[in-house]
């Protein structure tokens, strides 16, 4: 073994670094008569030789830095008797003769920062029309929009064709949001992000039909910066859902019902709208998202398009001026790069404190989407994305696949990433486009089954018992590693629910009471977070993992939180390094002599520092 990314011993920098940053490559092969460090940049396909330098105890040595921003790959050659041999990265991220990929190296722009008010903080996504429904005097503009029981499931099919055309509307709204505003101080959440609130003619207003407006179900203009100044004054900030790939069939813009009075590009090619959809024959046939004839794709590099949205006095200003404090930009993977970094300029001119989070379910420094390499993370578009990797290698950890996995899946994306953008990260375990965590964990899987078995199909009470062990292991990983925590609504009350529409069921309030305790649970992670100076930005350092279970520190200066979680069926034993054992319990039993036994099944928390010593749970 040569060679370690993740070692200092062997790279100076751990991870990402920024353009023209020195990193001095070490690798230890006292048998060799050479070494060199290969490099390319993303796009070439010839590798450059750096030749390095041994010492008299055999390391090899290569400073490197890279004037571009990007992604570069690399690998060694070692020189022996004439014979070349190259050095990859193997599985656990050792450079050996078995390896079979390159290294990683990001590199961002040095003017690359991110918001600090959301570091260590939490955030709460809502499905506005499910949350809570205030009384409020709203407008029935809309008269195909059927009103639902608040206890009754989401319709799930349309008569006989089996179709979900989402006209079924529980009646949530931002007034209610703002009613329930206390409840959400309480489990710690300093930032909401919002499913759309734009008019639109579905429950989930993916299909905006008028970017300037609050959906009259929802409330009104007046009631958003009203609920924006309000979520101020408790701590918590507003991020909105910018749906821009495409717009609603049904919209101002393309007006193919014509319900609006405007002349839309649907109705007539002298429309100022026409430049915005791309028509093969019009009106008829254009170029929809995923073949969705209600979803005509926008051109978002269209000049008039772009400063529509993102030019001065345009969209992201308007709500941006109206008290939002950024935007999650819906399937980013589908937005030109340019259109992103407009996106960002736009965000940071009304409020250089402005968030633009990104829909990537993949890893982010790396994406190629439609045959291009994205540019997501390099300083110039995202502030941070949401982190679909995280989830699902928390999900496989405490279903079984081991501590190795988790703790080495983890630390490739820390390598990946530059550090602003970890510190942002959205630590999700679920959201509107996946299935409930709790049934994820511990329900029967639904595989290919249809709409009708997942609306019958609940879980029970055994079932429920070990979700809710699970889901305490997950949530403690969510809430502790790198980035912030982003609760769906309903999970900390254990909702139920298979894949769309059945994840988007009405929170049920009854269960919001102070005895429940697993919102107990929520309530104390929060607190954790307010209280522990390491979880805002604090270093990752993994200390012991195995199969069974994973440890890891999180630390920042002399403040530490120390983490295990334990998700097999046999007792795990941690032996503390020297000076833990007048470390503060927070959760768990006392470590003997020395060392820290943690049941089947369970988390402990030890920290150190003045906030330890004053932490009351």
């Amino acid at each position: 073994m040569f060679f370690n990314s993740l070692d200092k011993m062997y790279k100076s920098v751990f991870g990402a670094v920024k353009v023209n940053q020195e990193i001095c490559y070490r690798v230890y092969a006292p048998d060799y008569e050479a070494a060199f460090l290969l490099f390319r940049q993303d796009g070439q396909e010839e590798y450059q030789w750096t030749p390095m330098q041994k010492d008299a105890y055999g390391w090899y040595t290569a400073d490197k830095s890279f004037s571009d921003p990007g992604v570069y790959f690399y690998h060694f050659m070692l020189r022996r008797d004439f014979q070349d041999a190259p050095v990859y990265r193997n599985a656990d991220g050792w450079g050996t003769f078995e390896g079979q990929t390159d290294w990683q190296q990001t590199v961002f722009e040095a003017q690359y920062q991110t918001p600090d008010w959301l570091k260590g903080g939490m955030i709460y996504q809502i499905f506005p029309d499910r949350f809570y429904k205030a009384p409020a005097q709203l407008p029935r503009v809309f008269p195909e929009r059927v009103e639902a029981d608040w206890n009754d499931a989401p319709a799930y099919q349309n008569g006989t064709t089996g179709r979900v055309i989402n006209n079924d509307y529980f009646g949530g709204n931002l007034k209610g949001i703002m009613e329930k505003l206390p409840y959400l101080q309480s489990l710690g959440v300093t930032a909401i992000y919002l499913n759309p609130i734009f008019e639109a003619h579905s429950n989930h207003r993916y299909n905006v039909a008028d970017y300037l407006h609050v959906d009259p179900m929802l409330g009104t203009d007046a009631d958003f910066k009203a609920l924006c100044d309000a979520a101020g004054q408790a701590g918590i900030r507003i991020i909105l859902d910018g749906v821009f790939s495409h717009t609603g069939s049904d919209s101002i813009y393309f007006n193919k019902n014509g319900r609006y009075d405007s002349t839309g590009a649907y109705q007539s090619q002298q429309s100022p709208y026409f430049s915005w959809y791309t028509f093969q024959n019009f009106p008829d046939t254009y170029s929809s998202w995923w073949g969705f004839d209600t979803l005509p794709e926008t051109n978002e590099t269209d000049p008039s398009f772009l400063a529509f949205i993102t030019g001065e006095g345009g969209v992201i200003d308007t709500w941006m001026k109206m008290g939002a404090s950024g935007f999650r930009l819906d399937v980013a993977d589908e937005l030109p790069d340019a259109f992103i970094e407009a996106a960002r300029t736009a965000v940071k001119r009304v409020n250089p404190d402005g968030v633009l989070y990104g829909e990537v379910w993949e890893d982010a420094s790396n994406k190629i989407s439609y045959g291009v390499r994205r540019r997501y993370l390099y300083g110039k578009e995202l502030d941070s994305v949401m982190n679909y990797p995280f989830a699902n290698l928390i999900v496989d950890f405490v279903k079984g696949f081991g501590g190795v996995q988790f703790i080495n899946g983890v630390m490739e994306i820390l390598e990946h990433y530059p550090k602003p953008a970890v510190d942002m990260l959205m630590n999700l375990l679920g959201t509107h486009d996946t299935e409930r965590i709790i049934t994820l964990l511990a329900g029967e899987p639904a595989g290919n089954r249809g709409r009708e078995w997942q609306h019958s199909t609940k879980m029970n009470e055994k079932q429920l018992a070990f979700g809710v062990q699970l889901l305490k292991l997950a949530t403690a990983a969510q809430f502790t590693l790198p980035g912030v925590p982003c609760v769906y609504y309903g999970d900390e009350i254990l909702t139920e629910g298979y894949r769309d529409p059945f994840n988007r069921t009405a929170f049920r309030w009854e269960k919001a009471v102070s005895g429940n305790p697993v919102l107990y649970w929520y309530r104390f992670l929060g607190k954790l977070r307010r209280a522990c100076p390491a979880l805002d930005g604090g270093d990752f350092i993994p200390v012991q993992y195995e199969q069974n279970f994973a440890s890891y520190l999180r630390v920042k200066g002399k403040d530490e939180l120390f983490t295990v979680i334990n998700p097999s069926n046999v007792t795990a034993a941690i032996w503390l390094l020297p000076g833990w054992k007048d470390d503060v319990v927070l959760l768990g039993d006392k470590p003997v002599d020395g060392i820290l036994y943690v049941p089947p099944k369970s988390v402990a928390f030890m920290g150190r520092g003045d906030w330890a010593k004053a932490f009351d749970a």
